[in-house]
């Protein structure tokens, strides 16, 4: 198997892959990802290789979901096809501008788009639709903004402001918003549609360094993504949080 080493201190792990004559350390069109580090490590991953294997193996403190067990135990199950291979929904997001005639940028998360307010005191405001139905009747959100989150990524901020996780669907999570609005479960085939009606906004994804400004008028398209994520793990993935 053509594997990449992938991480702060991955070169770490060389002395470890020589050991197995089945596995060879390239630069270019691996077929696996072993990322050692966090949770961070793997979604920075995920960017640079979208749809290869990741396998996760902690070399951090917040890794939660990484493989914990030693890394020679995980590259010598790697070497032998021991590891359980699990598809992970991700979402894909169309950004538009109103009266835009360019496609649009599009992005992909493992875990989150996360909308916040731009200024820390200007609250943001939107409104919401699934599958072109309105949300909340129609009606303006004000607050600092939303979190539209995989099962995955639910584990992480959708947790922190819900406390709670899920594990089929797609979340949407609303940050300090001025009336009481109850975060929403929705089918993964759901199309989620969100319009800017006051910015400015900020729009982040998973832990991208970069983040797109958004204005009055800014759509964003927010679906399943054609293709999941892949990792390779010393067995399936247990939630360790409650469960909505």
């Amino acid at each position: 198997m053509r594997i990449v080493l992938f991480g702060a201190e991955a070169d770490e792990l060389r002395s470890v892959v020589a050991r197995h004559p089945l596995l060879e350390i390239v630069e270019a069109d691996p077929e696996a990802i072993v990322c050692y580090g966090g949770d961070g490590t793997l979604l920075t991953a995920e960017r640079r290789w979208p749809g290869t294997p990741k396998v996760p193996i902690r070399n951090s403190q917040r890794g939660k979901r990484c493989i914990a067990h030693p890394p020679e135990q995980v590259i010598e199950r790697l070497a032998v096809g021991g590891l359980a291979q699990t598809a992970y929904l991700k979402l894909g997001c169309l950004i538009r501008h109103a009266g835009q005639t360019e496609p649009g940028l599009y992005l992909s998360a493992m875990n989150e788009f996360n909308v916040h307010m731009g200024r820390i005191n200007s609250a943001v405001r939107f409104r919401m639709w699934l599958n072109d139905e309105p949300y909340a009747e129609g009606r303006e959100i004000l607050g600092d903004g939303l979190v539209v989150s995989t099962p995955f990524g639910s584990t992480a901020y959708f947790s922190h402001i819900t406390r709670g996780v899920f594990h089929t669907g797609i979340g949407v999570a609303f940050q300090n918003t001025t009336e009481h609005t109850n975060h929403v479960i929705v089918p993964e085939e759901t199309a989620i549609r969100v319009v800017i009606t006051r910015g400015p906004a900020q729009l982040a994804h998973d832990n991208a360094p970069e983040c797109l400004s958004l204005e009055e008028g800014h759509e964003l398209a927010v679906m399943r993504h054609s293709e999941p994520a892949i990792m390779l793990t010393w067995e399936s993935m247990v939630y360790q949080s409650d469960e909505f």
